[in-house]
């Protein structure tokens, strides 16, 4: 059975993966600090939304909504023109509406957010700007059994779900709470010092109903975004 896919935008790496991410897909973008997580995952949003008028949502936790599309503004990746295909919801954003809707939990409204735009917007792709923040906002007190209700929730919403993880420098681990296990991708940015430069590596660790490669490959990004080399 064919399967429907989301493009990443990412030249070379939809032809690795058969066409894309699989649409409804709940995948985790894991990299250590400084390694463009933000900037990649606002890029498939983008991109859809401009190349394909494909609605989504971009969440930001951890940045407020003007300092994140100054950031991707300065990248070449502009808002204007695309406001009815890229909805930008920030952590300030969430808590201003919690103190009108006092009786609901933080993640009450996270969710209810989420799905208004899914009914008004038809929101396809929501990308989640960081697991690890969202995880201390909802207060999860059991983290693993509440994470696998979330991701099961986010694949009823029948989006295809991009969640940044930080991962911790000097550790390989990807999540804190095998949240690796949970996602149906992990997409891994990682940089490496070679001499006096450091460059940027990207490898597909997971990706179901995908058959890929499981090396990295040096990710570059240029005016015309983010290439993977091949050989």
């Amino acid at each position: 059975m064919e399967v429907n896919r989301i493009q990443t935008f990412i030249k070379g790496l939809d032809k690795e993966m058969g066409g894309g991410v699989p649409d409804g897909s709940v995948v985790l973008i894991a990299g250590k600090p400084g390694t463009m997580k933000s900037s990649l995952a606002f890029s498939i949003l983008y991109h859809n939304a401009n190349q394909e008028d494909m609605t989504g949502v971009y969440v930001t936790l951890e940045q407020s909504r003007n300092s994140l599309l100054l950031n991707m503004d300065g990248l070449g990746m502009k808002l204007s023109g695309l406001e009815k295909e890229i909805s930008v919801l920030d952590l300030g954003m969430i808590r201003k509406k919690m103190t009108q809707l006092t009786n609901q939990t933080w993640m009450e409204v996270f969710k209810m957010y989420l799905q208004n735009l899914k009914k008004n917007m038809n929101i396809k792709i929501v990308v989640i700007d960081s697991l690890p923040v969202l995880e201390i906002m909802g207060r999860f007190q059991n983290p693993r059994e509440e994470l696998f209700h979330f991701f099961e929730w986010l694949r009823e919403m029948e989006v295809t779900a991009f969640l940044i993880t930080e991962m911790q420098q000097g550790s390989d681990q990807f999540c804190k709470y095998d949240e690796d296990f949970l996602s149906d991708g992990i997409i891994h940015l990682d940089l490496k010092r070679e001499g006096n430069m450091v460059n940027l590596f990207l490898g597909v660790v997971k990706m179901r109903q995908t058959g890929h490669k499981r090396g990295y490959s040096p990710l570059i990004f240029d005016k015309d975004g983010f290439e993977i080399v091949t050989d």
